[in-house]
């Protein structure tokens, strides 16, 4: 099975679907779409050995129609691995709309990608993500029950966000027990790539640890809020990837580790929220290793988020959501100790152990027939 993802630029060259790298046996794809809205939405739906596969739904302006399919897949591919490796009755699923949330998002539009993701039975259940709030959560739950991250008023558990960059901070200050003995962060300089929700969750953890935290955005208006809410300093120069630092956590979009940008990096640490962060698994994993930079993987560290929304369908409460998370900092330990021991890059071992568990619950249900 390969873990290699094709560039948008290359998708052409073979078969639309099923001969992307990204496909890497996907259960189902849904393409949705309706004129009266707008809506172009395409659900990826890829495992669901382990339980309905649960995802966030990502609305943004794709290139391409190309992108959107490539972003999705891959994202989907990583929820599997985010519920397995957390423990999780889940499999991995992901939404993409295709359109600027800012402008084109609508409560119709929202109802009508809650029709689609209803006529799935509940093999799918949506949640929140890029471009999306917590009250779109709202209005697709008006339409169907197959989605978490709805308000705390109407019963659920909230904005996701402060939980993922809890998880995140966690692994970060495991990756730096890993890497310095301590896993203290005082001190330490932290580039904080992206400062949405997440991003600035984040800072506000490593301010009140007592890092430096230096921030990027391509919003400036966000850049001057976070500055001014926590001191941290805005990032002005041209090549962020070549900045000497301790930890780069990279929470916008993924692939930000690519050709471009892994020679050029000098942090000794890369913890952050972004999903699919390396633009090849296989290859860039392995280049970070050969480099001695501590790769704490993308899948296991943001899985706060899922947790958190995992609490709407099992029902346990913040206690159990918080001390879930917290293990993020154990099993981000016992990744990095096994991929060391091993000589494998450290998401190759994370995906092992996800891999692990789906197989044996796959025998375990083969056993029963």
């Amino acid at each position: 099975m390969t873990t290699e993802i094709l560039s948008s630029s290359e998708l052409n060259k073979v078969a639309p679907v099923f001969g992307q790298a990204s496909f890497d046996e996907h259960e189902q794809i849904v393409f949705c779409n309706d004129k009266d809205t707008g809506l172009k939405a395409i659900i990826g739906i890829h495992n669901t050995i382990l339980g309905p596969a649960l995802g966030g739904t990502r609305m943004w302006q794709y290139a391409s129609e190309w992108e959107a399919l490539n972003d999705v897949l891959r994202l989907s591919r990583g929820m599997t691995f985010k519920s397995a490796i957390t423990s999780l009755n889940l499999g991995g699923g992901k939404a993409v709309i295709i359109g600027n949330s800012k402008t084109q998002k609508t409560p119709e539009l929202m109802r009508k990608f809650g029709e689609f993701v209803h006529s799935l039975s509940g093999k799918y259940i949506t949640a929140e993500d890029v471009g999306m709030e917590t009250a779109d959560m709202d209005t697709v739950r008006e339409v169907t029950p197959y989605v978490t991250g709805i308000s705390e008023s109407n019963g659920g558990a909230g904005n996701p966000s402060p939980i993922t960059a809890y998880g995140v901070f966690m692994g970060m200050k495991a990756a730096a027990k890993f890497r310095y003995g301590s896993d203290l962060l005082e001190d330490k300089i932290v580039l904080v790539q992206g400062v949405g929700h997440v991003g600035e969750a984040l800072v506000e953890h490593l301010t009140n640890e007592g890092a430096h935290v230096i921030i990027a955005d391509i919003s400036e208006e966000r850049l001057e809020k976070v500055s001014n809410k926590y001191g941290a300093s805005i990032f002005r120069g041209e090549n962020l990837f070549s900045q000497k630092i301790d930890i780069y956590a990279p929470c916008a979009m993924g692939a930000t580790i690519n050709d471009d940008t892994i020679y050029n990096i000098q942090a000794s640490i890369i913890a952050g929220a972004a999903n699919n962060q390396l633009a090849e698994e296989n290859k860039h994993g392995k280049i970070l290793q050969d480099r001695g930079i501590i790769y704490a993987p993308d899948f296991l560290i943001n899985a706060g988020g899922i947790i958190n929304v995992y609490a709407e369908l099992e029902h346990y409460n913040k206690q159990e959501i918080m001390r879930k998370t917290e293990n993020i900092y154990n099993t981000t330990l016992e990744i990095l100790e096994r991929a060391q021991q091993n000589n494998v890059t450290t998401n190759h071992a994370a995906v092992n152990i996800a891999k692990e568990r789906i197989a044996q619950r796959k025998a375990e249900k083969l056993n029963t027939l």
